[in-house]
């Protein structure tokens, strides 16, 4: 019998495979890799994991390695660490994440009502290298992020040449607040309204909030899809274990490699966010979430004879967390002007990657994009991030 670790993997993996589907129809892109993308299939790959607001203490430091045993046991051997990696910009999530995909500092609204201001890589690789539109996404679990960090709002660049965006939480998060706000008044959601708003989605022809809808037979499910979602449901449903955010963004992500390939993907795992409703010991889960989930993530770079041997991944916090004892509430918040919040790490792996290496150097997270476009092929003067040397 299935345990319910195995049959909550089971609902996230179906929703997953059925939510790229979906999305796939939506766009018009073909059930599987596109023809106009197969020249690209000898290319390098990148893939960048980033990973919140996480403190060096709580990582890469003696007391904190018990939270990283994937990323220190088995992926740092064959890693390049970057030890001294410095955030010099705004340090919320779309100000951060639109500087490294752009390589220069951006200062935009903190939840993503501005599009970056200068080009992202994805822009600069679609329009110069003339990739097709499914060689690039950004997939993520961050609420504070919108559709515009895919694209930026330069003349001449923009969505046209911009990533697919994904944030696949939000699928399970609506259905969540639909269902708490048509049961009782009280704070905590019936889980048993729940059940049924969670497969209404799985069926509904619009997947509100998600900005995008689905016609067509792809929208509905074919009995054995129908019988293990329902039952994966119902299991998820009469237990007390929580779903998390990031399992299920890693696992859209995982189909989207298997199904598109894309060259470039860019991932953000937000679990350990947490820390901002002030639950130490859950920020440290989602700190170790994360790690299984990048391990995860190598081996099926591993697994997959179209990433194999060709794929570069980067590995690095988005920024780290105030100190203990600030006036911003230590480590729930990520605005003191200090080390503790600016300096981080990031591990990289892979093709290009000297494995077993330690650089010492100060970088900057923004020297991120021009080291990727470099691997492409691509140098471009008009970036303040420089190309990192190692890789």
């Amino acid at each position: 019998m299935e345990t319910f670790a195995g049959s909550r993997r089971t609902f996230l993996t179906t929703l997953a495979a059925l939510l790229v589907d979906n999305w796939a129809a939506c766009r018009g892109f073909a059930s599987t890799r596109n023809p106009d993308s197969l020249l690209l299939q000898d290319e390098p790959k990148v893939i960048v994991a980033m990973c919140g607001g996480i403190r060096r203490e709580d990582t890469f430091a003696k007391e904190g390695l018990v939270n990283i045993p994937h990323l220190c046991g088995d992926l740092l051997p064959k890693s390049i660490l970057f030890p001294f990696v410095h955030n010099y910009g705004v340090t919320s999530h779309f100000n951060t994440i639109s500087s490294v995909l752009t390589g220069t500092w951006q200062r935009l609204d903190d939840w993503g009502k501005t599009a970056p201001t200068s080009p992202t890589m994805f822009e600069y690789l679609r329009k110069k290298q003339r990739w097709a539109e499914e060689s690039t996404w950004f997939i993520s679990s961050n609420k504070a992020l919108t559709n515009k960090i895919g694209a930026s709002s330069v003349r001449g660049y923009g969505p046209d040449y911009g990533a697919n965006v994904m944030f696949p939480k939000q699928l399970l998060i609506d259905a969540v607040v639909h269902a708490a706000s048509k049961g009782k008044a009280s704070r905590t959601a019936d889980r048993y309204e729940m059940q049924p708003e969670l497969a209404a989605m799985l069926e509904a022809n619009n997947f509100e909030g998600l900005g995008w809808s689905v016609s067509g037979e792809s929208s509905i499910l074919n009995a054995s899809a129908r019988m293990t979602v329902s039952q994966a449901i119902n299991d998820l449903i009469h237990t007390n274990a929580p779903v998390t955010g990031d399992e299920f963004t890693f696992l859209v992500a995982r189909e989207v490699m298997r199904r598109f390939t894309p060259s470039l993907l860019v991932l953000t795992f937000s679990d350990m966010e947490v820390a901002h409703f002030g639950s130490y010991s859950m920020h440290l889960s989602g700190i170790r979430t994360v790690d299984r989930l990048v391990y995860e993530l190598w081996n099926e770079v591993e697994a997959n004879p179209d990433y194999k041997g060709k794929t570069t991944l980067f590995i690095l916090p988005e920024f780290g967390r105030d100190l203990d004892g600030s006036s911003t509430n230590g480590f729930f918040n990520h605005r003191e002007d200090c080390d503790s919040t600016r300096l981080t790490w990031m591990v990289c792996m892979g093709a290009g990657v000297k494995p077993g290496e330690l650089s010492e150097r100060a970088v900057q997270s923004i020297d991120i994009c021009p080291t990727i476009l470099r691997i492409f092929g691509m140098n471009s003067t008009d970036i303040e991030g420089k190309a990192l040397t190692e890789i």
